[in-house]
Order: C-alpha cells, then sequence, then structure tokens
C-alpha cells in the first residue's frame, strides 16, 4: 500500500484552535503515515537531565491533516494500523507541581529515567516492559474554544488512553472544515492511569487511514474508540466524577439508539454491561470512557 508520509518537519502544533491551517490535505479514505516526535521535543537525553517545568510547548502533534469533504457534524473516521517507536531510547519523568503524587513528600519531583529500546521491549531498573505504542494526543481542530496540546476536552486532545493504539479505530466529532488532525506525545508503554504524568516518552511512526462519515446515524460530541471487543465512549472534565457522567450518557444515547429504549432503560442496561475505563488522572482535565461489548451493539456509523 502507498502511503503519504506527513512528519513533524512537515507541520506540527501545540495548541488545538478553530482556526488551524492544514500541513497536508488528505483524500477522504486515503492512508498515512504520520511521524512524531516525543512529547519533550528531545530535551531529555539522559537520566541527569531534569524538567524542572512543564514546558509552555509540550506534546508536539503532527500535522493538522485536513481530510477532503469532512464538514462539520460529520464524523472523522480513522484506523490505527500500526504504530512503531522510531528511536532506541524513551523517558519517564516527575515533573514539580504535575502528576497524580505530586506533593508526595516521598517521591523525588523532578526526575529521569531513560528506558533503552531492546527489541520489543524497553528496559526500567533491570525489568523488561513489552512495547506497546499508545498515541498521547490525538484529535481535531475544537468547535469554538482553543485548547493546549496538554489538555484533553471534547475534540480529544491529550487523551492518554492506551486504547488508542495499533488494531484500535478513533472516532472523532468534526467541528471545522476538513477535521483538521493531528497527532503525536506517543508512549512505548503506559498504564491506565498514567499516574507518574508521563508514560515511556517516544517518537513513534504511525500508520493511520482516515475516512469521513457522513450524516451519521448518531451524532457524536466527543471521541470514541473501537478495540476488537467493544466500542468505547471518551470523556473529559474537570473531575473524574464529571467525566464519567460524560461517558455514560454517551454510552447510553448509543444504547437508545440500538435498542429504541427510552434513556431510563438504556441506563439500567449500561449499568449490567458497561464498564468505566480511567484513561488519565494527571493533565489539566481528566479522561474516562465507558465501555460497551460488542456483543451488545452494532457499528453506530454503519461503516462495514
Amino acid at each position: 500500500m502507498t502511503r503519504t508520509t506527513v512528519s513533524h518537519a512537515d507541520g506540527h502544533i501545540y495548541e488545538f484552535t478553530p482556526g488551524l491551517e492544514a500541513a497536508y490535505t488528505a483524500a477522504d479514505g486515503e492512508s498515512l503515515t504520520v511521524e512524531t516526535v516525543d512529547s519533550l521535543d528531545g530535551a531529555i537525553q539522559e537520566n541527569a537531565a531534569r524538567l524542572e517545568t512543564i514546558p509552555d510547548e509540550v506534546n508536539a502533534a503532527t500535522g493538522p491533516v485536513a481530510v477532503a469533504g469532512a464538514t462539520p457534524g460529520d464524523v472523522l473516521r480513522v484506523d490505527i494500523e500500526d504504530v512503531r517507536v522510531n528511536e532506541q531510547r524513551g523517558r519517564v519523568v516527575t515533573v514539580p507541581r504535575f502528576g497524580l503524587l505530586q506533593d508526595d513528600p516521598d517521591i523525588e519531583h523532578p526526575s529521569t529515567y531513560i528506558t533503552p529500546v531492546d527489541g520489543d521491549t524497553i528496559e526500567f531498573e533491570g525489568v523488561s516492559v513489552p512495547i506497546r505504542p499508545v498515541i498521547g494526543t490525538i484529535g481535531v481542530a475544537p468547535a469554538a474554544d482553543s485548547y493546549t496540546t496538554l489538555t484533553s476536552h471534547d475534540h480529544g486532545g491529550n487523551l492518554d488512553t492506551t486504547d488508542m493504539t495499533a488494531g484500535t479505530t478513533a472516532y472523532f466529532p468534526v467541528f471545522q472544515e476538513g477535521a483538521m488532525l493531528a497527532m503525536g506525545d506517543s508512549k512505548a508503554a503506559m498504564a491506565d492511569g498514567e499516574m507518574c504524568g508521563t508514560g515511556v516518552e517516544i517518537g513513534t511512526d504511525i500508520d493511520v487511514t482516515v475516512e469521513v462519515v457522513s450524516e451519521p446515524a448518531v451524532s457524536l460530541e466527543r471521541p470514541m474508540v473501537e478495540t476488537e471487543t467493544a466500542w468505547k465512549t471518551v470523556a473529559s472534565a474537570e473531575t473524574m466524577e464529571v467525566a464519567a457522567k460524560l461517558a455514560n450518557r454517551d454510552a447510553i444515547a448509543l444504547l437508545e439508539d440500538e435498542y429504541g429504549w427510552d434513556a431510563t432503560k438504556a441506563y439500567m442496561f449500561s449499568s449490567l454491561v458497561g464498564g468505566l475505563e480511567i484513561s488519565q488522572v494527571v493533565d489539566p482535565l481528566v479522561t474516562v470512557r465507558n465501555a460497551i461489548p460488542k456483543p451488545y451493539l452494532d457499528d453506530p456509523f454503519g461503516v462495514a
């Protein structure tokens, strides 16, 4: 398959704004390779390097890529076919005033650990951890307000969601002409929650295919992700409680459409088969997803 490569050098952003200008325009259904750099722009290359504060510009997102034919009200489908690390080291850092346990006196802030890449694993203090690259920041141009690439919201952004990986499909509401997709901030490995504030930050090459879903049967207000086994609504808010409510309400809307139920019946059913999952708890807004197993929900967008 022939793919156009869109690199960090072609264009990258540190803020998702309504008026983004495209670094590349893709045809509907086109396959691309998106090259990214690590979230710290190569600033940390050894254990002695420390990050005293989060930079003003962080999580460079390669792009934006405009997708021809995408208009507000559509849904942008992004098939994530492969995510490959493109450097031989990653980095895990703690930063003052950042992370789940930022005020814990037993934890050193700042601190750095460089993780060499060894085949399909990274090494952490003599322990091998399998490489499973995750796209930390991925999103589209927002409807009205602007959001840095450190922040998640309805447009996507810094979702830090482990399901944004090879073999899954991401869906985003289209708010602006062309959608304006951008991505970066990849991790060689990351756990749900991203507790210390980072995963193994690393550059990647990401193979995707982009497709416009016009006049979707179900309107989309926030991102969704499709895994092999489930559909997952994704929501971000100032608190985990609010994010969980948003993700659950989005899941309820899908169940209402699937079964023709009212909101109460769909709410009850979501409590039987759905599951809340934490994406991240360390960014300016926290992110939660609500999974619905595929036996209980057909493709909401009717894509074969």
